[in-house]
């Protein structure tokens, strides 16, 4: 029956080593640098997702072309995460009547 308790007690106590871990693993999809699967950018400083579609490439481009000019174009996902970073808080101060956000999550 001791065994029987040790085993267990190992069991119960890897286990709840185990969930910080599993939690911590979640947060990769609030990634910054990349597009989720639905194709949407997490904004790190303003907590939100925003969906990557034509009006978002577009007012990218824009953006670059305002900041980076005669530079060669560089895509987002290649940009630095500071570049990043400022891209967003620049997309928050020229919104497209809030239609890119996704707050669902």
């Amino acid at each position: 029956m001791t065994t029987f308790i040790r085993w267990t007690s190992a069991v119960v106590l890897a286990g709840a080593m185990a969930v910080p871990v599993a939690l911590a693993a979640q947060d990769h999809d609030r990634d910054d640098r990349h597009r989720d699967r639905e194709g949407r950018v997490y904004d790190r400083d303003h907590r939100d997702y925003h969906a990557w579609n034509s009006d978002e490439d577009r007012a990218y481009r824009r953006w670059y072309g305002e900041r980076h000019s005669g530079r060669e174009y560089r895509d987002y996902d290649r940009m630095k995460s500071r570049d990043q970073r400022e891209y967003w808080k620049w997309r928050h101060n020229h919104p497209d009547n809030d239609r890119d956000r996704d707050d669902r999550h």
